[in-house]
């Protein structure tokens, strides 16, 4: 690997389109780090992928909520370095057999992935901990998996009551070790880009804590 391309500075713009996979073996190889980032349907998953990589078209929006059927990777500028984007959850009008397949596929996706760093959960500051937020806060705690949680759409409330839907948010969360960061986020006003992105960048930097067999 080209030392000059490990050392370069991640820029989140540098997002591409790297490849979608259905399954676990359809993934690029199982090297470098990379942050997976999950949420509801509607919790503007994709709005904040966006706006962080400063791209509005590099994860897609729709107004039917859970289109995103498929694991969907963006590689950045630093070779090896990932974000994914895991399918949505909760409106999707599809059949129950379908919805089984999605979700025993991200089961696997993060139970197996080596390279997984952290997982960024997405959910609206008016609607939080839903129980599929739940699962996921509980999944992570259990598999010692950092989690960043974006209170989205923060621009929906006055200040003063988003500052005090982020201190529940903040008290529930509290029995939970694993979550390292708790981010107020709009991709309308952009509140929380900046903060997002350095704790990305701290986990993508970060050394494998742990060989695996």
């Amino acid at each position: 690997m080209d030392p000059d391309l490990t050392q370069k500075t991640i820029s989140f713009n540098s997002a591409r389109f790297l490849i979608s996979a259905s399954r676990l073996d359809e993934c690029p190889e199982d090297i470098g780090a990379e942050v997976a980032f999950a949420g509801r349907s509607n919790a503007g998953k994709s709005s904040a992928l966006n706006a962080i990589t400063a791209n509005g078209k590099l994860a897609r929006t729709s107004k039917t909520p859970g289109r995103t059927r498929l694991i969907n990777f963006f590689s950045l500028n630093r070779e090896g370095c990932r974000l994914v984007d895991l399918p949505g959850y909760g409106y999707a009008k599809v059949s129950r057999d379908m919805k089984d397949d999605w979700q025993q596929h991200l089961g696997h996706y993060l139970n197996d992935r080596r390279c997984l760093r952290g997982l960024v959960l997405v959910m609206d500051i008016r609607h939080p901990l839903t129980e599929f937020d739940q699962m996921m806060v509980e999944w992570c705690e259990h598999n010692n998996l950092p989690l960043m949680i974006l209170a989205t759409k923060a621009d929906k409330l006055k200040f003063g009551q988003a500052k005090n839907a982020m201190m529940g948010i903040a008290k529930r969360l509290k029995p939970f070790s694993c979550v390292e960061h708790l981010i107020m986020f709009s991709a309308t006003s952009k509140r929380g880009i900046e903060e997002c992105r350095e704790a990305l960048t701290d986990w993508l930097e970060s050394p494998e804590t742990a060989e695996m067999p």
